[in-house]
């Protein structure tokens, strides 16, 4: 099947739109991205994790940076704020995995960074790239060389 967005073509303008509002509330564009690369670590989604690093790396991150998301923990190079975000991607993108989906620990903590208009760009940005990544994982959607925009394919963010 090809991507939903294409067999529906009003779709695709809709996402990108409210993708670009996370944008406009004054959580860094690279913490966006670690967020979005978490997610899509999390989810498997390969299409998501290769645009999350192409992304990440436009908006400055570092290999190092990228090479340790997935072990955000343990790695000194995040700083307080973007741990608190990746913690609420994790728990966010794992709904299911405990009875409280979002601790008040986890949700208290990024409240400590971020402002409710930030925090809202946050938990879209972390709902829109699970969406992606259902969209692309149900329709198995190719990956590398294939989902580029020259392939046919689409970008997430």
């Amino acid at each position: 099947m090809r991507n939903p967005t294409e067999v529906l073509p009003d779709v695709a303008p809709t996402l990108q739109a409210l993708l670009e509002s996370t944008r406009t509330a004054g959580v860094p564009g690279a913490t966006l991205e670690l967020v979005h690369l978490r997610t899509s670590q999390i989810n498997g989604c390969a299409t998501g994790v290769e645009l999350g690093v192409r992304n990440a790396l436009g908006n400055g991150e570092t290999d190092e940076r990228l090479h340790a998301v997935a072990a955000w923990r343990d790695a000194s190079c995040f700083t307080g704020a973007e741990r608190a975000a990746l913690a609420l991607a994790e728990h966010t993108a794992r709904l299911a995995d405990r009875t409280d989906a979002i601790p008040d620990t986890v949700w208290d903590e990024a409240a400590a960074h971020y402002d409710e208009r930030q925090l809202a760009a946050i938990v879209l940005m972390i709902g829109v790239t699970n969406l992606f990544h259902r969209l692309d994982l149900t329709t198995r959607q190719p990956t590398g060389e294939a989902m580029r925009p020259e392939g046919g394919g689409w970008g997430e963010a």
